[in-house]
């Protein structure tokens, strides 16, 4: 923990999480418009109005009357035909630039330069962000359509409202898996290292979801029961709000990022590897960061030669003088 706190801070994570935080918001609304695409797949794209009523009751009101306006005019947004799949290529090119920025903020955790190529990496966090907003839209789906398929399966097997009664406490259950999945695809795929394998559920992971549950629930009371950004802020208040909470969500997720890594690095000096003051993990790819290399020894040796060059004429200028 005490080498965690220390890279934490000399790793720059709180700026990172800043960075984050930009991209959350460029991302935002492209995501939310890549999922109503893919329910819009499966005809659930108008079942989604319900989520914004339940999300009203828990979420400050300063910030829900900021951004309810564009959550509806993005529900609402027809999507259809051809102009479903352009709009969802689309979204997901906006949406992946935070899953982007996610493994620029690891690589720099796990002391790696990015060595994939352009069109490597692109594609891979392309996929990678596909996936995290199916997950999404799954996990929007169990809890729009989960009561009427819960009562509805009770109904038919004699359970009535029992079947409901244990789904309502299952369906959670199965929220949090989808949650913790997305996290470790955050941990693991992002980054420019070979892994020792994958771990859906590792320390540092359960640290940040548990204290991203605990820091967003004490946030939101804080704000509902004691914040007066109304005074400070006026209209934008609702804005700060939310962009202050992104900011937490971020750093602890880099923080538990950073806890990981710091596991790895007591593992590797127990097996007796030089990781003192770097992690031993084998990068994915090298070729874009072995030619930026070699870019920069080519730039190294023309100044050398300018600054050799310049040398020589000054001293024969001091000859001739």
């Amino acid at each position: 923990m005490r080498t965690t706190v220390r890279e934490f801070s000399a790793d720059g994570c709180t700026d990172l999480a800043s960075g984050l935080t930009y991209r959350t918001v460029l991302s935002m609304f492209p995501a939310l418009v890549a999922l109503v695409s893919i329910l819009s797949l499966f005809g659930q794209s108008g079942s989604l109005t319900s989520i914004l009523d339940q999300a009203e009751g828990i979420i400050p009101a300063d910030t829900w009357q900021t951004i309810r306006p564009a959550l509806e005019s993005v529900l609402t947004a027809p999507a259809p035909g051809l102009g479903l799949v352009i709009g969802l290529l689309a979204a997901l090119w906006s949406a992946s630039s935070y899953i982007k920025a996610f493994g620029r903020a690891m690589n720099q955790i796990h002391d790696v330069p990015e060595g994939r190529g352009a069109i490597k990496l692109t594609v891979q966090m392309y996929l990678l962000t596909a996936l995290v907003l199916v997950l999404g839209a799954v996990g929007l789906m169990i809890v729009v359509l989960s009561g009427p398929v819960a009562e509805a399966v009770g109904g038919a097997i004699g359970l009535g409202s029992t079947a409901i009664t244990v789904w309502n406490v299952g369906k959670w259950v199965v929220l949090a898996a989808i949650v913790v999945i997305v996290v470790a695809l955050l941990y693991y795929a992002t980054p420019n290292v070979r892994q020792p394998k994958m771990r859906w559920i590792s320390l540092g992971a359960l640290i940040a979801i548990i204290v991203a549950v605990l820091a967003s629930l004490a946030f939101f009371f804080y704000v509902s029961n004691f914040g007066n950004y109304n005074k400070t802020y006026g209209a934008l208040a609702g804005v700060i709000i939310l962009l202050l909470w992104l900011y937490i969500i971020n750093a602890i997720l880099l923080f538990g990022a950073e806890v990981d890594s710091e596991i790895e690095r007591g593992r590797e000096l127990q097996a007796g590897m030089s990781a003192e003051e770097t992690l031993q993990l084998p990068a994915r790819d090298t070729k874009a960061s072995d030619k930026r290399e070699r870019k920069f020894a080519e730039d190294v040796e023309r100044a050398r030669r300018l600054r050799e060059t310049a040398g020589r004429s000054q001293e024969k200028g001091d000859m001739d003088a």
